[in-house]
């Protein structure tokens, strides 16, 4: 039986299933890229010019001594997440309905899949549709109703920065970065428990798991654990699709492809 095969008779035997995603499923959408430097630095010219990685534009600390800086890079990122459609996957990943429901469990802070009718999502990093306050003078959290102008050729935010309602100081997107120790977790973490319940009751679950590299293995441990008692784990990741001691289907290619594959019952 080949590995199609066996992911479609898993998907067939779901009593519920948990979706769990990294950033390679956006690539299908048109996202860029941001494995390694030169992927970045494709997507963003003028950080390959500044000689900034992905790991150092994206770290707090710019917010304080560089806010045009931050804002360039989150402001033109919330433009293009706003603009983006979900690709066809997504739709096809709707059509799955077991019995015990579907949960969403990402990394990505682009609100994709909630673009894509999705209910049930827990963003363990956070979203760049909420903002919270940089100088922590409240824990609240709140949506990003602002539009950020960005000079695309220095990639530096134009102001009037967006603020915080209370206190009038610089606001932030409620994302965890690299080395972020002032993130407010609160709406994340009520999605995890959320999460979390559901996974106590739900029978027969498969964990497909897409696009989610080791670089950052967030995803990965989280579909391995629960899918840990089972084996029920799909892993569709054109790199690295391998699965540790064997525990469940492992595909290499990309996300679109072989959902189109699977749903679409084509999978031989």
């Amino acid at each position: 039986m080949s590995d199609l095969a066996r992911a479609a008779e898993l998907l067939d035997g779901a009593g519920a299933l948990l979706i769990c995603a990294g950033a390679g499923m956006g690539v299908d959408s048109g996202l860029p890229d941001f494995r390694g430097g030169e992927g970045f630095w494709r997507a963003y010219p003028p950080y390959a010019r500044l000689g900034l990685r992905f790991e150092e534009i994206a770290d707090p600390r710019h917010f304080a001594e560089d806010p045009e800086l931050a804002w360039g890079f989150y402001g033109h990122r919330l433009d293009l997440y706003r603009k983006t459609l979900p690709h066809r996957g997504f739709g096809l990943l709707r059509e799955l309905r077991p019995a015990g429901g579907v949960r969403v469990f990402t990394s990505n802070v682009d609100g994709q899949f909630q673009k894509a009718g999705f209910e049930h999502v827990a963003e363990a990093h956070g979203s760049i549709h909420h903002l919270q306050c940089l100088s922590g003078c409240t824990t609240e959290i709140w949506p990003a109703d602002v539009d950020v102008p960005v000079d695309t050729e220095t990639m530096r935010a134009v102001p009037p920065l967006p603020s915080c309602p209370r206190c009038g100081g610089l606001a932030r997107p409620n994302i965890l970065m690299f080395g972020d120790y002032e993130w407010v977790p609160d709406r994340s973490q009520a999605q995890l428990d959320e999460l979390t319940t559901w996974r106590r009751t739900a029978r027969d679950l498969v964990v497909v798991e897409l696009g989610a590299g080791q670089a950052v293995p967030t995803v990965r441990r989280y579909s391995e654990l629960a899918s840990a008692a089972t084996g029920a784990l799909i892993r569709i990741n054109p790199r690295e699709p391998q699965i540790r001691h064997g525990r469940g289907v492992s595909i290499a290619a990309g996300a679109l492809e072989t959902l189109e594959q699977l749903v679409s019952g084509n999978s031989g």
